[in-house]
């Protein structure tokens, strides 16, 4: 099984990336979904965070209000620090879980989609990595438009995370979204040959065929050594 790594930055169009996979076929597990359900009102994230950050962060039907959470964080490190801890267990075995799903449905090739990539050490669990990256320049202005904020709350997000720069120079592969639609598309099509050509076979071994055909193959061994005593 290949287990695409797959990150990026806010406004960089990882997410568009993502979509562009599952368009052409290719599961894809995303990291986000998986931590709004570990946050789902009743679940072990959700008593965590709340006993974290207290019952202000909640919304009258007692979900977590994300916007606020998201907004306390951001201007945080120590608490944006504290949030990732609490969470990780339960979203690293959330992905777990779906990864294993796919395994069960013998998927050979998923995309991990993980901002947080680098940050929680999933990429040593991946390969390819996959950093969708945009200038600078390019990062601000998509998110000032997109989210309608200022230039210093839109930097200071920016500056929340891991630079794009830094996270280019850990991937394996780096799509420049810094270019129109199109170009992004092309670049893509690039991409996933490289991604969909023949496992290895240590890949192919990880996989659910590879696992059936190892036990066969031991099971054949058994019987003929059983017959010959």
């Amino acid at each position: 099984m290949r287990v695409v790594g797959l990150t990026g930055g806010i406004a960089s169009g990882k997410s568009t990336v993502s979509n562009l996979f599952k368009s052409h076929g290719v599961p894809v597990v995303d990291a986000d979904v998986v931590a709004r359900n570990v946050l789902k009102k009743g679940t072990g994230g959700w008593r965590k965070v709340v006993a974290a950050f207290g019952d202000e962060i909640l919304l009258a039907s007692g979900e977590v209000d994300r916007p606020k959470l998201g907004q306390i964080v951001f201007n945080d490190p120590d608490k944006r620090q504290l949030l990732n801890r609490l969470l990780a267990p339960y979203i690293s075995t959330g992905i777990s879980m779906e990864v294993f799903k796919l395994w069960m449905r013998g998927c050979k090739i998923i995309v991990l989609d993980v901002p947080l990539l680098f940050e929680v050490k999933m990429d040593k669990w991946t390969k390819p990595i996959i950093v969708v990256w945009v200038d600078p320049e390019t990062q601000l202005r998509r998110l000032m438009t997109r989210d309608g904020t200022t230039v210093e709350e839109a930097k200071s997000r920016i500056n929340s995370q891991m630079s794009l720069n830094l996270k280019r120079t850990k991937a394996d592969i780096v799509i420049d979204n810094s270019g129109s639609p199109e170009d992004l598309n092309r670049l893509f099509k690039e991409v996933l040959v490289r991604v969909r050509k023949p496992l290895t076979w240590t890949e192919f071994g990880l996989s659910r065929d590879g696992a059936i055909v190892a036990f066969v193959s031991i099971l054949f061994g058994v019987i003929v050594c059983w017959k010959s005593l």
